[in-house]
């Protein structure tokens, strides 16, 4: 983390562009990476030292996601695209939009080249270390669209030291080295593009901000939660003058822009009469409402609610009406089509009309204030808002939460708290995803580390020291709760051991995690959507 202690001394003009020291131009060794802009010593540093850390990660634990990405290079590369939304080769299908597909194409390319083996299609579960390479270098390269948007970032901040601060953040995140480096995907890559839209908004440059997005949402359709916000930005700060009238010419080449994206993505496919297929591969309805580990979020304490419930009825013999499917269902701990007991189910329906009455609020308030910073609040809170009542959410999804947050957490010391509870809970809530014993010790120390140079150093610049007695509470209990993790990690080590990994309590270190980290980011959540909402912009 030098790149933030060194950005201190360095001046800036008033657009808030760093004058750095001509040496740092001419006489480094790395002058190549001056294809990403001005790069100093410092951001080069961090580029080698993260990288070289991940290449220590290249024979640590991988998900099924590994073989997932492994057979899609095999049937893009093997099949013709009118069987790629159709092979059932193995269980791990191709379920990704058309531009991701394209983009495993691409890379089945070099990878034949490499090793015929990768790309066969009944190869499969193939783990020589040719693929092991090859598929790690294909993350750390494509992450790179992620790390030459955060220098962009740093470039055009006006407050240079703590945007330093900020993308080193994202680019060293707990969460991308846990997802991609170890567990398997490609995040940084897309979360990449979305921040390479949201610098096109910051610089005025909406319609490709807007092209953009359609390019990311035919990536992975995750990030349809975030539409919305973009669709009303766009809208009534591109396509709208000031009077609130329709600009002819900008709606018409914003709409057959991303129409344009669109029929390139899904065009080949509606040209054979695939579309229906596709989407049936993109929209998977039949999943239950909690993924296999509970992902932090509103229904992960309604799910433990019914658990405690049921207990009481078993062992008080308190008179409330028990569905006998679910105690069946609640009393596993990894929980798929979950059926509640005591409390009455919900269905996706449910999920989909709270998700959008929360989200209209928030985009009522950036229809009124079309600014820059409120499309990236209320970008922030549409994403958090799907992930809080979302239906069958990945605990993985907490990254649609906290990478725009990340942008948001210099502006106050009400937002940097936000953003510290939020990633603390966050972060961890992604722990459970690596359970192999050499990987556990190495992600804690590793966030550990991350926290203290990240979180602590924009604590220092941002403390306010609370008005009233009151806020002296909260901010106390807030305080509490955080250092609470310490304890949850100690529980969640030591349970297991004592109890002798008994199938009748082992899924309680996992509900503890869950339920935990859910109560903090439901907090964030309220804390983020009051200041949005009460805040001017």
């Amino acid at each position: 983390m030098s790149a933030v202690k060194q950005s201190h001394s360095l001046p800036t003009d008033e657009c808030g562009d760093s004058q750095k020291p001509h040496a740092l131009k001419s006489t480094s060794a790395w002058t190549w990476l001056n294809f990403l802009g001005d790069v100093s010593q410092s951001e080069v540093d961090i580029l080698l030292l993260s990288t070289a850390f991940k290449f220590l990660l290249f024979p640590a634990y991988r998900s099924t996601d590994f073989e997932v990405h492994r057979n899609w290079l095999a049937i893009t590369h093997s099949l013709p695209i009118s069987q790629w939304y159709h092979d059932t080769t193995s269980e791990w299908t191709l379920d990704y939009p058309p531009f991701f597909a394209y983009f495993e194409k691409l890379m089945s390319i070099p990878a034949s080249f490499i090793d015929p083996k990768i790309v066969d299609l009944q190869n499969l579960q193939y783990d020589a270390w040719t693929v092991i390479v090859f598929q790690r270098l294909t993350v750390i390269i494509s992450e790179l669209v992620l790390g030459a948007a955060l220098l962009r970032f740093v470039r055009d901040s006006v407050d240079l030291s703590r945007q330093r601060i900020l993308s080193a953040s994202l680019f060293l995140h707990p969460g991308f080295l846990i997802i991609d480096h170890i567990h398997f995907q490609y995040n940084g890559f897309m979360f990449g593009i979305l921040l390479w839209s949201i610098l096109m908004a910051r610089e005025g440059k909406k319609l490709a901000s807007g092209i953009l997005f359609a390019v990311l949402l035919n990536f992975k359709h995750i990030y349809m939660y975030l539409a919305p916000a973009y669709f009303v930005y766009l809208l009534r700060s591109y396509c709208m003058s000031p009077a609130g009238t329709i600009i002819p010419t900008r709606f018409i080449s914003l709409a057959n822009s991303v129409l344009l994206v669109f029929l390139a993505s899904l065009g080949p496919f509606v040209l054979m009469g695939q579309l229906p297929q596709l989407l049936s591969r993109l929209f998977p309805f039949t999943r239950g409402l909690n993924h296999a580990y509970w992902a932090p979020n509103v229904w992960a304490l309604v799910t433990a609610a019914d658990r405690v419930l049921l207990q009481l009825v078993k062992h008080l013999n308190i008179v409330l009406a028990v569905n006998e499917s679910g105690v069946a269902s609640t009393s596993r701990g990894l929980v798929g089509d979950t059926v509640f007991a005591v409390i009455p189910n919900i269905k996706p329906i449910h999920t989909f009309i709270i998700t959008i009455i929360f989200q209209m609020v928030y985009l009522i308030k950036l229809w009124r204030a079309p600014t820059y910073k409120s499309f990236v609040a209320a970008l922030t809170l549409c994403g958090y808002a799907s992930y809080m009542f979302g239906w069958h959410v990945h605990e993985k999804a907490v990254l649609l939460v906290l990478v725009p947050l990340t942008l948001l957490a210099s502006e106050n010391y009400a937002y940097h708290k936000t953003f510290v509870i939020a990633s603390v809970a966050g972060i961890f809530s992604l722990f459970p995803l690596i359970f192999t014993p050499a990987e556990i010790p190495l992600i804690i120390i590793y966030s550990l580390i991350w926290g203290g140079t990240v979180l602590y150093p924009l604590h220092k610049q941002l403390y306010e020291f609370p008005s009233s007695l009151p806020w002296v509470l909260l901010d106390s209990f807030e305080n509490a709760y955080l250092y609470g993790f310490a304890f949850l990690q100690v529980f969640v080590t030591l349970f297991p051991l004592m109890t002798g990994r008994n199938p009748d309590t082992g899924f309680l270190p996992l509900m503890a995690t869950s339920v935990y980290c859910a109560v903090g980011l439901i907090w964030s959540f309220i804390r983020l959507s009051i200041l949005y909402i009460t805040q001017q912009y």
